[in-house]
Order: C-alpha cells, then sequence, then structure tokens
C-alpha cells in the first residue's frame, strides 16, 4: 500500500537539454551576439532578438533572461576557448611563455572583435558585467590562471611570492594591450602586432631586472594594489 502513489520511473533521455534545445539556444545565443555588435549593447533588446529569431520572448527566457545572461555566455565560451588554446603553451623561460598567452588571447578574441568593441562600456564600466565583477570571476580566473601557471611552470619562475604576483600583474597586462586591440584603428590593427612586438623585446631585459629587490618589491606590491581596488575590494568598502 505504501507503493500505491509512487510513479513509474522514466525511460528514455535522461533530465537535461536535449540536442533540439542545445540547437536552440545555439541559435539565439548567435543572433544576440550579432546584434550586440551590429547595434551595440544598450540598443539590443531581447525582444529585439526574439523577432529576429522568430521565437516568442518567453522562449527566449527560457534560455536568456536577462541580457547580462548573454554576456556571461559570451565570457564563458571566450574564456574557455582560450584555455584549451593555451594548453598548448610550450615549456620555456616564463618571458616566451607569457608572449604565447598573450598572442595565444589576441587568436582566441579576433573572430569576436566586433562584439566585444560594442561591448567596451560594459567590460571595463560596469560594476556587474565587466571584467573585473563577481559575477564574471569565474571567467577571469580561468584566464589569469593561465599567466600564473606561464609563470609558475617555467624553466627559469621566480620565488614565490614574486611569481604568483608576478603572473597576476602580466595579466593586468594583457588587459592593457586587449583594450589597446579593441580601440586600435589601424589597418589590420597593425600598431597592435607592432605593440606586442615592443612587449617582447622588453621581456629580457625585464628578467634580469627581476633580480633587483627593489623591482620585486614592485611588482608584489602592484599586485596588492590590484587586487585591493580591481579584484578584491576590502570588506568595508
Amino acid at each position: 500500500m505504501f507503493t500505491e502513489n509512487v510513479k513509474p520511473r522514466r525511460r528514455g533521455r535522461p533530465a537535461g537539454q536535449t540536442a533540439q534545445g542545445a540547437a536552440a539556444k545555439k541559435r539565439l545565443y548567435d543572433i544576440a551576439i550579432q546584434s550586440i555588435a551590429r547595434q551595440g549593447y544598450a540598443a539590443t533588446t531581447l525582444r529585439g532578438i526574439a523577432d529576429q529569431a522568430g521565437v516568442s520572448v518567453g522562449l527566449l527566457y527560457r534560455y536568456f533572461p536577462s541580457k547580462q545572461a548573454l554576456v556571461l555566455a559570451l565570457y564563458d565560451e571566450l574564456s574557455a576557448d582560450y584555455v584549451r588554446e593555451a594548453a598548448a603553451m610550450p615549456p620555456g623561460k616564463w618571458r616566451d611563455r607569457f608572449a604565447f598567452a598573450l598572442k595565444a588571447s589576441l587568436r582566441v578574441l579576433a573572430p569576436h572583435r566586433v562584439a566585444l568593441r560594442a561591448l567596451i562600456p560594459v567590460l571595463i564600466g560596469d560594476p556587474d558585467e565587466g571584467i573585473f565583477a563577481a559575477s564574471t570571476a569565474f571567467s577571469r580566473r580561468r584566464v589569469q590562471g593561465v599567466f600564473e601557471r606561464a609563470l609558475l611552470e617555467a624553466s627559469d619562475a621566480p620565488k614565490s611570492p614574486l611569481a604568483e604576483a608576478l603572473g597576476r600583474v602580466l595579466y593586468l597586462a594583457h588587459l592593457g594591450v586587449l583594450l589597446w586591440w579593441l580601440l586600435d584603428r589601424s589597418a589590420k590593427q597593425r600598431a597592435t602586432t607592432a605593440l606586442v612586438s615592443l612587449a617582447e623585446q622588453m621581456l629580457p631585459p625585464m628578467s634580469v631586472a627581476l633580480r633587483l629587490p627593489a623591482l620585486k618589491r614592485f611588482v608584489v606590491s602592484l599586485d596588492e594594489l590590484m587586487r585591493e581596488g580591481l579584484v578584491e575590494p576590502l570588506p568595508s568598502e
């Protein structure tokens, strides 16, 4: 009698997103990113995306309940792609590994440059969806982890805590290069290519200079300021 109201276990596909649902989500995501690239983030609306896709707003909400969800999906895709690309980082000195990590980032982001340019106000100015927002920490940790490993696993890795600090500082420097790249108006972003080349030329003397106690202290202090001011605000703030 205790089993009278127990429903029989269902057979077939387990609970979760079907292949058809995954395809529908991917199509809506692609349309949304194209819309952001074409008309900007502020002008893009969920209703407009649904209209372009020929679906109801309710169906779109099922996959992306807000524009923030679309931005987070983009961060998720790009950071995951970057980690896969960076897995091919060869062993060697930290300066060569950093250069590889930087160039890999530019390669992964290149197909999305127009959309990312449209998102610049969000990336650097939105406390909830920007690069250093709490909601995007998952993506930041993925990418930052690549730069930290580039230092920690290098053949000439500095000792702790300098290695970890330098990895985070170089991650921040890489963000600066990416912003330059997004704003670069030169043909085929030649100015960015030149900037990366200049950075590579500066890395060997920087590696030698890191032996100086004053520069070591500077890197560690800069890392502390970055984490306090950009990534890990004080609890009282």
